[in-house]
C-alpha cells in the first residue's frame, strides 16, 4: 500500500435499512445521484478517500424497498477516468439506469457515441476531490457532449457558484450543480448563496440537486437544508432535483438514515405537484428523455 492509499481513509458503511418513510415517494421517483463500488476494482490514486463495497446489486435491493423507479449512476472520483463498473451497470440494467461518467476531455466522438449508446447522459467535474476533473476541463468537455444532449455535472465549492456563468457561457448544454454548490447553511450568509444558485438557474440551463445536508451541516436537527430547498422550490421547482447520494461516501464519524433523509426533504416540499417535479419529472425529461 502506498502512501497515498494510507491518506485515503476508509469510509464508513451504509446503514441498513430499517423503515420505511412514513410517506411513500412519489410514483416513478428517480435517484439521480448514486454511485457503486465492487471489491477489486482499481482504485485511483491519488484519492479522498477508500470505498466502502456498495454494489449495483445493492442499490437495487435498496431503491426497490424505498419504491424508486430509476437511478441515475454517478462516476465517483475513487475510480477516476475507469468507467466500466459504471458501464457495467447500465448494461445490466438499460431501462433503469443512465450513467454520469468522467472522461479525458480530448475522448473521441466515436467513443462518446459509443458510451451515449450505453445510457450514458453526462460528464462529471469533480473540483472537490483528488482524481476529479477541474473546472479548466469543461469547455473542452462541453463542446465535444453537447451534440448528444449530454449535461455537465459539477461537483464544486460554493465560493466558484458565482462564476460558473460567465464561464461556461454559449456552451449550450445543461449543468447541474452537487449537492447544493456545497453552500453553507450558516443563517447569516445563506440567502446569499441561495441568490448565487437562483442567478445561475435564471441564467443558463442548470438544475440543483437538492441532495446530501450532512454534507452542508454536521448537525442534523438543522432546519437549515429544509429552508433552503423550501426556498428553492417556491421560484425553481422545474430546475431541481432529487438524489439519495447513497452510499453516502467520505463520512467517518456519523452515518445519516435513509429514510430520514427522504423525510426531510419531503417535509420541506409538501406541495405534491411540485414533489413530483422534484422526485420524477425533471430528471425523467434530463436523463430519460431516450
Amino acid at each position: 500500500m502506498s502512501a497515498a492509499d494510507m491518506e485515503a481513509p476508509l469510509c464508513l458503511p451504509r446503514r441498513q435499512l430499517t423503515r420505511l418513510p412514513r410517506a411513500a415517494l412519489p410514483q416513478g421517483t428517480v435517484d439521480t445521484h448514486f454511485h457503486v463500488f465492487r471489491a477489486g476494482a482499481p482504485l485511483n490514486t491519488p484519492r479522498s478517500y477508500t470505498p466502502d463495497i456498495a454494489t449495483i446489486a445493492d442499490w437495487i435491493k435498496f431503491s426497490g424497498n424505498l419504491g424508486i423507479a430509476r437511478g441515475v449512476l454517478v462516476q465517483p472520483s475513487v475510480y477516476g477516468l475507469d468507467n466500466r463498473l459504471l458501464l457495467e451497470a447500465l448494461a445490466a440494467y438499460p431501462d433503469r439506469l443512465r450513467g454520469i461518467v468522467v472522461i479525458d476531455p480530448e475522448t473521441a466522438k466515436a467513443e462518446i457515441d459509443r458510451l451515449d449508446r450505453l445510457g450514458v447522459r453526462g460528464v462529471r467535474i469533480n473540483t472537490r476531490n483528488k482524481g476529479g476533473l477541474p473546472l479548466a476541463a469543461a469547455r473542452t468537455l462541453a463542446e465535444s457532449i453537447a451534440a448528444f444532449g449530454w449535461s455537465l455535472q459539477l461537483q464544486i465549492n460554493p465560493e466558484q457558484l458565482p462564476d460558473i456563468a460567465t464561464t461556461l457561457a454559449g456552451t449550450r448544454l445543461p449543468i447541474v450543480i452537487d449537492h447544493l454548490g456545497f453552500i453553507p447553511l450558516a443563517i447569516e450568509t445563506r440567502s446569499r448563496h441561495v441568490d448565487a444558485l437562483r442567478r445561475l438557474m435564471d441564467a443558463a440551463d442548470t438544475y440543483v440537486k437538492v441532495t446530501a445536508p450532512y454534507r452542508l451541516t454536521k448537525d442534523m436537527n438543522d432546519q437549515g437544508f429544509a429552508e433552503v430547498a423550501r426556498a428553492l422550490a417556491a421560484s425553481h421547482a422545474e430546475r431541481l432535483l432529487w438524489g439519495s447520494d447513497w452510499p453516502h461516501t467520505e463520512l467517518w464519524d456519523g452515518m445519516p438514515d435513509d429514510a430520514e433523509l427522504i423525510e426531510t426533504m419531503q417535509a420541506a416540499v409538501d406541495d405534491p405537484t411540485v414533489a413530483d417535479k422534484i422526485f420524477v419529472r425533471n430528471a425523467e425529461a434530463l436523463f430519460f428523455g431516450r
